[in-house]
């Protein structure tokens, strides 16, 4: 079996969880023998060499629709549907801000798409796009896939009531590597019992309340991602708010990354919206006891094993922290963790969907 992933153009220099899901499901394929080409949605692909595509990523249709067109192959789609319309859109001030107080969620999707184009130079693949709209090419691409692989049932719920589609759907978990998790991590005196929010710098996931809610108070936080190309302003405003006691620094590659986890206390992700979460799922089974918010699919997840609170409410924020710091590790929720959510488990569950469309 040979199939195309295809992503977006930024996919590797803004990484985000999209990004690892990709590079361990392609992965998992290939130990199972699947071969795996990896490509952003601007290049040119040969797809003849191909029996299906899997694109990434819903609610970028223009990357989907002139490559769906062109190569005539079935192909399927890791939804990741995140809705944008509950961010709160701090540290955009001036034309981007006003134009979200001013039109749908869906013209808006619309706009940064075209201003993505502009500003980033992502070129917009498909001129369909651009005559459908956000939400017409949306239903294009789900209608006309052979199967949506969302990350859990909730997501798929709130996908087919929003656009009123029936297409199959196959859950494909997001998870951990196992070898990653399995291996030992040096002690760290930076990070020790400290409190770390691993992610993607953006208004989405909601750093700046993080940084507000643990100003001047005992703890230290550390903050660690690249920001998002589109949310500079709300980077430097984050570093601009942050106390002595917050650091906002840099990605970290694995092995570092893996040595926060395994030497903090609390891994926070207050976002105001998430499929899943990877961080979170990362942090908890190296040892942190995790701090949430329920706004998207994190419940199918993390159940009763993480402490819930508001993204737009710093005492909330603060106390879930406070609750997580005080309280014992759970051992069980590791082994759930090794069980259900691995990305092993992920790559058994795609090619399954796999087999499905091409009837092997």
């Amino acid at each position: 079996m040979r199939v195309a992933f295809i992503s977006r153009a930024t996919l590797y220099t803004s990484p985000g969880g999209d990004t690892k899901q990709l590079e361990e499901t392609a992965d998992g394929l290939r130990q199972m023998g699947v071969t795996v080409d990896v490509y952003l949605s601007n290049q040119k692909i040969d797809y003849s060499q191909y029996d299906l595509l899997h694109f990434f990523n819903i609610i970028r249709p223009a990357d989907v629709i002139a490559h769906a067109k062109k190569s005539g192959k079935p192909y399927v789609i890791s939804t990741i549907f995140v809705e944008y319309g509950t961010v709160k859109e701090e540290g955009r001030q001036g034309i981007v801000g006003m134009i979200k107080k001013l039109f749908s969620e869906s013209t808006f999707e619309y706009i940064k798409t075209i201003a993505r184009a502009v500003k980033n130079g992502e070129k917009i693949v498909s001129k369909d796009y651009l005559l459908w709209g956000h939400d017409a090419s949306i239903r294009w691409v789900a209608k006309h896939a052979k199967m949506l692989l969302p990350n859990s049932n909730s997501e798929y719920s709130r996908f087919a009531a929003k656009y009123k589609v029936s297409t199959p759907f196959h859950v494909v978990p997001n998870g951990i590597n196992i070898a990653s998790a399995s291996k030992q991590y040096p002690h760290s005196d930076k990070y020790k019992n400290s409190i770390i929010c691993m992610g993607r710098i953006e208004s989405r996931k909601n750093q700046l309340n993080l940084i507000r809610a643990l100003n001047n108070t005992t703890y230290q936080l550390y903050i660690h991602g690249k920001p998002s190309p589109n949310n500079m302003a709300y980077y430097e405003q984050c570093k601009a708010e942050a106390a002595a006691n917050i650091h906002v620094e840099g990605h970290l590659d694995e092995e570092m990354l893996y040595t926060a986890y395994s030497n903090a206390k609390v891994h926070v992700l207050p976002s105001y919206f998430e499929t899943t979460g990877l961080s979170s799922l990362e942090a908890a089974v190296m040892g942190c006891n995790i701090v949430v918010t329920d706004k998207g699919d994190t419940r199918d997840y993390f159940a009763n094993d993480a402490w819930y609170c508001e993204p737009d409410d710093v005492t909330s924020i603060k106390n879930a922290i406070d609750k997580a710091f005080d309280a014992p590790y759970s051992e069980d929720f590791k082994k759930r963790i090794l069980s259900e959510y691995t990305w092993k488990r992920a790559a058994e569950e795609t090619f399954a969907a796999y087999s499905d469309v091409l009837k092997l």
